[in-house]
């Protein structure tokens, strides 16, 4: 009865926002209503990458890769989740994508670190938490070492969320969407200016869904509430201020596994092993908050001051498969299909981000030689604070992978101790690009990096701490050759930093270990009218850290963390999208050579990494129907070459392909413009392992959801 309940509260609510929108569009005036605003199309290739650290100039004069997605195109894909852009990238993959948990991604076949590949706004945020897509702009994806960007990151690339801000027409726009089985959005984005000169602008964002995906026992349900201003205090001057708040409850997944040593065909996508009566929802609460001062200085020259806070709030909970000890067997399950079964339990973990971007960008010439300089520091602090945990190393039962095994008491499980991390850094950065002429452009930038961070257990034992500081250069140099028309050659440096476990096996307990990563890159990209391209070559090198020894927990001593050669990456990227009349057409592909190299075990030399496919293909293509105005016919294609399940290479699953079909109908309705998207999502029901994470040294299975309907409604007044 709760579940009928909730669902048809969530309802009301999305149609209680078309509702309201539509009522507002009837109080308004007939003689301000009589025609649309007008629509500029913009091609992808003159859309700005924030995340590249080059400001507004246009991706296609760049000498860097990178992907961004607006908010129409992600409501187009039908896009619910970050990790939903594996459909249509073809340099990110999947990376441990569990429903009702956070999302993370491989980019260019490393998975990047939630803890410091992530900006908002430019600004770095933690990742460890269900980040909504309701109030964003746009997100942008850099594709590569991404130490010009971030002080201490994995490398393969960053991900950057654009927040929405008050727009300069007045939007009045409501969104209402069903995913089958039953999930249900309502959602209202709404933007006026006012005062003298329209100095002041709001923005405000709101959402609500009842969560009921195709896999079973996961219902839960989110919200969004958000707010931005503006305050134009002069013509040289603007502040901005965003507030959102989140929240998230809703059952994980966890992955199914390997059957003793066989790779089982995929079967139900719908079972859901989280599915024990004492099972509890993953929550996730949010607040995060900005604020932005840019002062213009002269016509070539501005100020700019970021603030910005993010405290997540958490309870991490799991009914958790994990190995057969039946069969002595803890990387996965049981060879007739049964598994131990353990609970995890995390409750309260709290984490903090703070930071402050201050920084001056403009252009100026010397020597006739022009210079678009940008330059400045950023400070952060990064805080955790977590509880002790349940003791999720005691066997609580037996379950099975049909889903039907039910463990029906759960034995009274202690507590032990988790981490609490904090960490403070300064980076101090400068980015240069020289033209020299019509043609010819150097660009450098160089980012010095400060920090400190420390790490104690929640029962005071096991403290650690250290300091760091180090230099991450980038350097390219670009040619255009035609108007539009692009070839570069880039190298740089990016850097990750940690700590030996602080513990009594390890030789060299607490000390820190720096591992810096370095790429190359050439490419070639352009842009007309009707077509932009892009072709590029990267080769990524990053040391790869490694427990050498016996490693023995009850022998002090008996382990030693060091690096061991490095995991090698070397692939080749393509993109192009095509504008001809009714057609669109969009694509890329990604070939990747990720290998293990240089390690002192000499049989792991030569491997590939598990979980990354070496060829990806992603494919859209759309139709404008001639004979019915308005009518855009959408398919999407991916396909994906086999992922490697164990790290010696001896099982694999094989690669697949999904199509899916959509429709968008943008018409008229009640004097309001009304956009009609409907898709079908695996349009086969193809049936298949999604990915193969190696995750906390086991085996996972992922599989690939079954065809799923969505039908949504956009009203813009």
């Amino acid at each position: 009865m709760a579940h009928h309940t909730r669902h048809h509260a969530y309802t009301a609510i999305a149609a209680a926002a078309l509702l309201a929108a539509t009522q507002a569009r009837a109080q308004t005036p007939p003689e301000a209503t009589m025609q649309l605003n007008p629509v500029t199309v913009t091609g992808r290739a003159a859309l700005p990458a924030t995340v590249s650290g080059w400001g507004d100039t246009p991706l296609a004069n760049t000498p860097m890769q990178a992907s961004v997605y607006t908010a129409e195109e992600l409501r187009d894909a039908g896009v619910q989740r970050l990790s939903d852009l594996v459909t249509l990238d073809p340099a990110v993959s999947d990376a441990y994508n569990a429903e009702g948990y956070w999302d993370f991604l491989t980019v260019r076949g490393f998975v990047l670190d939630n803890q410091f590949n992530f900006r908002r706004d430019g600004l770095p945020i933690n990742a460890e938490t269900s980040i909504p897509l309701d109030n964003k702009e746009r997100i942008e994806i850099l594709q590569g070492t991404s130490g010009i960007q971030a002080g201490t990151s994995a490398p393969g690339g960053l991900v950057n969320y654009v927040v929405k801000r008050p727009t300069d027409a007045p939007l009045r726009s409501a969104f209402i969407e069903w995913h089958q089985p039953g999930t249900v959005t309502g959602a209202v984005d709404l933007s006026q200016r006012f005062g003298v000169d329209q100095a002041f602008g709001v923005r405000l964002n709101a959402a609500a869904a009842h969560l009921d995906p195709m896999v079973r026992s996961s219902t839960g349900n989110r919200r969004l509430f958000a707010l931005a201003a503006d305050w134009r205090a002069g013509t040289d001057t603007l502040l901005e201020a965003e507030v959102e708040t989140s929240h998230r409850s809703q059952p994980s997944q966890p992955g199914f596994s390997m059957l003793g040593n066989v790779v089982p065909a995929p079967g139900d996508p719908r079972i859901n092993l989280n599915n024990q009566p004492w099972s509890l929802p993953v929550v996730f609460d949010a607040t995060t908050a900005s604020l932005r001062w840019q002062q213009r200085l002269s016509s070539d020259w501005r100020f700019v001051a970021h603030a910005g806070m993010q405290h997540l709030r958490s309870d991490d909970r799991l009914a958790y498969p994990f190995g057969c000890s039946k069969e002595g067997n803890y990387d996965r399950y049981c060879s007739d299909g049964s598994f131990d079964f353990y609970e995890y339990r995390s409750d309260g973990e709290q984490r903090r981000t703070t930071s402050l971007d201050l920084h001056a960008e403009g252009r100026l010439e010397t020597a006739g030689i022009e210079h678009r300089l940008t330059f400045g520091a950023l400070g952060s602090r990064y805080r955790s604070r977590l509880q002790p945990r349940l003791d999720d190393s005691v066997i609580v039962g037996t379950g099975t992978v049909d889903g039907l095994s039910i463990v029906p008491s759960l034995p009274a499980l202690g507590l032990v101790p988790n981490p609490n991390q904090t960490e403070r850094s300064t980076e101090l950065y400068l980015r240069d690009a020289i033209k020299f002429n019509d043609g010819w452009t150097a660009w450098l930038g160089v980012r010095r990096t400060h920090i400190a961070r420390a790490s104690v257990l929640t029962d005071g034992s096991e403290p650690t701490s250290y300091t760091r500081s180090f230099t991450t250069p980038w350097l390219a140099a670009s040619y255009a050759f035609a108007r539009n028309q692009l070839v570069y050659a880039s190298w740089g440096r990016g850097v990750e930093s940690s700590a030996v476990p602080n513990r009594p096996q390890y030789t060299d307990a607490g000390q820190a270990l720096t591992a810096l990563s370095r790429q190359a890159e050439v490419g070639v990209k352009g842009s007309n009218d009707a077509f932009a391209w892009s072709l590029a070559a990267f080769d990524i090198q990053r040391p790869q850290p490694a427990d050498v020894g016996t490693c023995d927990p009850t022998v002090a001593k008996s382990c030693t963390t060091q690096l061991d050669g490095s995991a090698h990456h070397r692939g080749v990227e393509a993109t192009g999208t095509w504008h001809q009349g009714a057609w669109t057409l969009r694509g890329g592909s990604q070939w990747l050579r990720a290998r293990r190299e240089g390690s002192q075990t000499a049989a792991i030399n030569g491997l590939q990494p598990t979980n990354v496919p070496a060829l990806t293909l992603k494919a859209q293509a759309a139709y404008d129907v001639a004979s019915m105005p308005g009518l855009n016919l959408q398919a999407n294609v991916m396909h994906e070459t086999r992922r490697m399940v164990l790290p010696d290479n001896s099982a694999s699953i094989p690669g697949y392909t999904r199509v899916d079909a959509a429709l968008r109908y943008d018409t008229r309705l009640a004097n309001a413009r009304a956009i009609w998207r409907v898709g079908i999502d695996n349009l086969f029901d193809k049936r298949a392992w999604r990915e193969s994470p190696y995750e906390f040294s086991h085996v996972y299975l992922y599989p690939l959801a079954p065809r799923t309907l969505r039908v949504s409604l956009q009203v813009d007044l």
